[in-house]
């Protein structure tokens, strides 16, 4: 088995000390970052994407295999810097104003990085003047929100004005989420894309982003 196949099946395990390990040894053969980030890392992680859609792993198993990916980045970024690999695309990314919750926006936060792209995670209780701000000055394609509350879900159409306030609302694609938001609501906020998981999040986010090239 190839060295960028162990990686892969280890992440999938959550085994996290052994991604680090044979990320180390990929790197001292002499593989590329990106091979490695690309081929090892992001493949155990596309797995683990799908599985979790299909509701074969869950949350914990999810959390552990993140960890293990985390780890094995951690070794690449100062090689991939130089190697001067893009990103895929840059989200800003938060639980909107009045929403503690986090774990669903962690999940999907992962599940982004796992697809390449760059995250810019404001954490809980985010103002939608505060999406639209941090969109406009690190030039993200996408806003993502995330609300686990009926009274705090109407706060997502507030971000979607704010974007047009801004000027920015053609520049920018605006995604939501979270267990009481349905397409339905996303139509009427005018929001852009609504997904009803941490994963179809990650495949539709990349797709926007590829979009908006």
């Amino acid at each position: 088995m190839s060295i960028l196949n162990e990686i892969s099946e280890n992440l999938q395990r959550g085994k996290a000390k052994v991604v680090k390990e044979l990320v180390q040894q990929a790197i001292d053969q002499g593989l590329p970052a990106k091979q490695i980030l690309e081929e090892g890392l992001l493949s155990g992680m596309d797995v683990v994407g799908e599985k979790f859609k299909n509701n074969e792993v869950f949350v914990p198993e999810v959390l552990v295999a993140a960890r293990a990916m985390n780890m094995g980045v951690a070794l690449l970024k100062p090689l991939l810097g130089s190697a001067g690999v893009e990103s895929h695309g840059k989200v800003v990314l938060g639980t909107v104003k009045g929403d503690l919750h986090d774990i669903g926006k962690n999940l999907v936060k992962m599940m982004m990085e796992g697809k390449g792209l760059e995250v810019i995670d404001l954490g809980t209780d985010v103002a939608p003047e505060k999406y639209v701000e941090v969109a406009k000055e690190q030039g993200c394609q996408i806003i993502a929100c995330s609300s686990l509350l009926t009274t705090t879900m109407g706060m997502m159409e507030n971000v979607v004005k704010e974007a047009e306030a801004a000027g920015i609302r053609d520049q920018v694609k605006i995604m939501v989420g979270g267990a009481p938001v349905t397409q339905e609501f996303c139509d009427k906020i005018g929001a852009d894309v609504y997904t009803t998981d941490a994963a179809s999040a990650a495949d539709a986010a990349l797709e926007l982003c590829q979009q908006v090239g």
